[in-house]
């Protein structure tokens, strides 16, 4: 595995004095005595000028010299090093990378739509350049790959109260993916800063199906809230008539009474109420 060491440079702006001295040097030398010491010398001063190059901050140059590694270079600025280096240009900046639209089955079976945003940079130029042929398409490929194969491991929505799941879990769904796809590309110089879900949903296919079972299950949730709040509320009633002493009830008219009050307070549409103008009995 071919890892990023540092590289031979010089500060650009002292080796262009310096060699601006030596062209006045060797010029003097032409014409003041043997011109051929001259002329060799400002042409081996000239075969040095294709030394220099530039690096923008948050940039790398990865130099080779016929075939090989040797080394990379992250001083910015103007640069020179042995002419004879072939450079390339390697961006360490962050860069997003949003996958499309996939469909793939979650861990039951159900197809859904998935995609992400990966945050990405590169953090070893050697590897990204000579461990993959192309980085930013292998970044591209692998995170759809990791996210095909996270997705197809959880289930779209909990089971229980203890599983964790796509649609319930954001940011363990979001720590599992980070792994999955840095364990990826790892290997291609690349660290990746973030990788988070972007869009999540059932396929077409079974999306209208599985919205009536969400709003089924929604409305079982909600039922067994009013029941359990109006029994609270019946017992209440019966233990404060019973210790104010207001009226005796018997079982039956227990019965009734909190017949009556669970109609009134579990039903969906407003009673109609009915005024007794005789005796209770």
């Amino acid at each position: 595995m071919v890892q990023e060491k540092r590289g031979f440079s010089l500060s650009g702006y002292l080796v262009f004095v310096v060699l601006i001295a030596l062209h006045l040097v060797f010029f003097a030398m032409m014409a003041t005595g043997p011109q051929y010491g001259g002329v060799i010398g400002n042409v081996l001063t000239a075969l040095c000028w294709p030394g220099f190059f530039m690096v923008q901050p948050n940039q790398a140059k990865v130099l080779t010299l016929f075939g090989s590694y040797v080394g990379s270079v992250r001083n910015t600025g103007l640069r020179w090093t042995i002419p004879l280096f072939a450079k390339r240009t390697i961006s360490l900046r962050i860069r997003n990378f949003e996958s499309a639209k996939i469909k793939v089955n979650d861990n039951l079976g159900n197809p859904i739509e998935i995609a992400t945003i990966v945050v990405w940079s590169v953090t070893d130029s050697a590897e990204a350049v000579f461990e993959v042929d192309d980085y930013e398409s292998y970044v591209s490929i692998q995170s759809e790959a990791a996210l095909r194969n996270m997705a197809s491991s959880y289930a779209y929505d909990p089971q229980d109260e203890n599983e964790v799941a796509l649609r319930s879990h954001p940011q363990a769904i979001a720590d599992k993916l980070k792994q999955e796809i840095q364990e990826r590309l790892g290997r291609a110089g690349v660290t990746v800063l973030e990788a988070r879900i972007s869009h999540l949903a059932y396929a077409q296919e079974i999306a209208s199906a599985m919205l009536q079972r969400q709003q089924a299950t929604a409305i079982i949730a909600a039922r067994a809230k009013i029941v359990e709040g109006a029994v609270g509320m019946v017992e209440m009633a019966l233990e404060r008539l019973k210790a104010q002493n207001v009226v005796e009830l018997d079982e039956e008219r227990k019965a009734v009474m909190v017949s009556n009050l669970l109609v009134v307070l579990c039903g969906d549409k407003s009673t109609q109420p009915v005024v007794n103008t005789g005796s209770l009995y």
